[in-house]
């Protein structure tokens, strides 16, 4: 069964192969130290034999990697705990939600935080999902507060 693309022409599940590829690779950076272009070069080969949204999936690892200071500086406020000490895998995967919310705003924001509760459930811990959530609501709550609103009215 082939899907009908969409009219803007985004593949969602190609795009969730390029979060799932990026979730690995800022994981990597995070563990070795390794810049967004080497993690990206480590990976650009899956994501092509996967069918994945190439440029989306740089898109996310370079912002991550750009932005790493000032997401998590804007996640803080909504964590229980300094942001080193979040687990390895919900720490990279808050850090691209983090980034989707904040700077791909073509993104509805339940599509940023559906994506990453799907790829924690797959990736992370047995409760991990739960943890992101909550983060995540609060922050969308506050950083795409007209989008939140529209959505809840």
């Amino acid at each position: 069964m082939t899907r009908a693309p969409r009219r803007d022409g985004v593949d969602p599940v190609a795009r969730t192969r390029s979060r799932r590829r990026a979730l690995q690779a800022v994981y990597a950076m995070q563990l070795s130290g390794v810049d967004a272009s080497n993690a990206i070069a480590q990976f650009a080969h899956e994501q092509a034999n996967e069918v994945a949204d190439l440029a989306y999936f740089e898109d996310l690892v370079r912002g991550v990697g750009s932005h790493r200071k000032a997401l998590d500086a804007a996640l803080q406020p909504f964590l229980d705990r300094p942001v080193e000490e979040v687990d390895p895998i919900e720490r990279a995967m808050l850090r691209i939600a983090a980034y989707e919310l904040q700077h791909r705003l073509d993104v509805p924001y339940r599509v940023v935080i559906d994506e990453a509760l799907k790829t924690v459930k797959r990736f992370g811990s047995e409760h991990g999902h739960t943890y992101v959530n909550g983060v995540l609501d609060r922050a969308a709550a506050q950083w795409r507060a007209p989008e939140v609103q529209a959505a809840r009215a």
